[in-house]
């Protein structure tokens, strides 16, 4: 999951987006989100996808298996 923090918290700031804009923005909670940035906690499949559909990537980028 060490990928996928680092991804998530990339793909956030790119945007220049606070956690809690992330939230708003993706019904996900601002809690959640930030343990996955930090690595605390792993993240479920439909809050995967939800997440690629926001960013407009794919799962398996998120997840560190492919680079584009």
């Amino acid at each position: 999951m060490r990928e996928f923090s680092k991804r998530l918290k990339e793909l956030r700031t790119e945007k220049r987006m606070t956690l809690r804009e992330l939230s708003d923005a993706t019904g996900l909670s601002k809690t959640s989100l930030s343990r996955w940035e930090n690595g605390f906690a792993d993240i479920k499949s439909d809050e995967l996808v939800k997440l690629s559909r926001y960013f407009k990537v794919s799962t398996d980028y998120l997840l560190g298996e492919t680079d584009y």
